[in-house]
């Protein structure tokens, strides 16, 4: 551990140049977004019994996949596309050669894996952050995209974007050859998710696509899963067409398997993240001249108080002063993006200290 302040301004500097591998260094990480109450311990001595396996056979492929995939989720097979991850599967469609259309600001993804010159970026105005689905429409036909991507609750507002909303979003697309792509990797965390989610509403929408994550809600980002579902055999033939034909490892496969027995649990986990989030909301609008957006995720999204430190010095103070790292969203495409914080929820005792860290910077006495 270092623990001079010249090597803590080093580690931040290292350490906000990686994508990954936090936890082999000693700080609190409120930047990435996990369900610490899943899996439950017995699916790791579960793995532990059976690392020797898992680690020297093959591991199954595409169409088994799909099959596990669907008895989790209640849905057909054929349907399903399973990625290392939902990038794998963004990395895919964004290489289609469709022209694609997404809101901004959103999980950059998106955009960065998509060819020079083929993305439009529709603005999210501020202050309330809220899609309009009807210029959004617009704006996809006048294009002639080809691919509209929402992410729903959105990264990193984590605002969510009605049912309603989003099916007649569908339905002004199906007529000019645009798919929809609603990327549902954080529902689960929404208030009423299960009936907000589209995935019942597949059959009767052939533009209709569906991104998940299972990474964030299941608490599994170093085992990558993804999946996607659609009712559009074409579409979805040609995303598997992309696939490797052993894109996932053993351990991703062996959760799959174990998974439906876990269903009660993580329902149970979900409200346990849910609750901690919406405490640390309460906790978080407490700060004098934080404007604080009700989140729909596990992440809550802020703009600091005017005349203040910016995102990137309130991160840095933080983790340097604190041994705590959050995202700022300087970077972001959408205006003053410096003023924007996005932090996520962990535990009760871990949001709390945040919270009287945040204000022992943003307030000082």
């Amino acid at each position: 551990m270092i623990n001079t302040q010249a090597n803590s301004e080093e580690r931040y500097e290292y350490i906000s140049r990686q994508h990954g591998g936090y936890w082999r260094h000693d700080f609190t990480d409120h930047n990435y977004l996990y369900n610490l109450y899943f899996p439950p311990r017995d699916f790791f001595a579960h793995i532990t019994e059976q690392i020797h396996q898992l680690v020297l056979n093959y591991p199954i492929a595409q169409k088994d996949l799909a099959c596990l995939v669907g008895e989790l989720i209640n849905q057909a097979p054929e349907r399903i596309a399973v990625g290392n991850g939902a990038a794998e599967l963004i990395k895919i469609i964004a290489g289609m050669g469709r022209k694609l259309i997404v809101p901004v600001p959103s999980f950059n993804e998106y955009v960065n894996a998509a060819p020079a010159g083929s993305v439009i970026q529709f603005a999210i105005a501020p202050p309330s952050f809220q899609l309009d689905v009807d210029k959004f429409a617009a704006e996809a036909i006048r294009s002639n995209a080809r691919l509209a991507v929402v992410v729903s609750p959105n990264n990193p507002t984590s605002l969510l974007v009605p049912k309603e909303e989003l099916i007649r979003l569908t339905k002004k697309l199906a007529d000019h050859n645009c798919m929809l792509i609603v990327d549902e990797s954080f529902i689960d965390f929404a208030r009423n998710g299960d009936l907000e989610t589209l995935e019942n509403e597949i059959e009767n929408h052939p533009n209709l696509v569906i991104f998940k994550s299972m990474s964030k809600a299941y608490g599994i980002c170093g085992i990558r899963i993804g999946y996607m579902l659609t009712a559009n055999a074409d579409f979805l033939a040609k995303v598997r067409q992309g696939l490797h034909i052993w894109n996932i490892n053993g351990f991703a496969e062996e959760f799959l398997r174990l998974a439906p027995q876990y269903r009660k649990r993580f329902k149970e986990s979900c409200s346990m993240v849910k609750a901690d989030r919406d405490q640390f909301y309460l906790q978080l609008k407490s700060i004098p001249g934080m404007i604080v957006y009700q989140p729909d995720a596990n992440y809550i999204f802020c703009r600091l108080p005017n005349h203040n430190l910016s995102g990137p010095e309130v991160t840095e103070r933080l983790f340097v002063d604190h041994n705590i790292y959050i995202k700022h969203c300087q970077g972001k495409t959408m205006p003053e993006s410096d003023c924007y914080i996005r932090i996520a929820s962990r535990t009760q005792p871990e949001n709390l200290r945040l919270v009287g860290a945040l204000r022992n910077i943003l307030v000082p006495e």
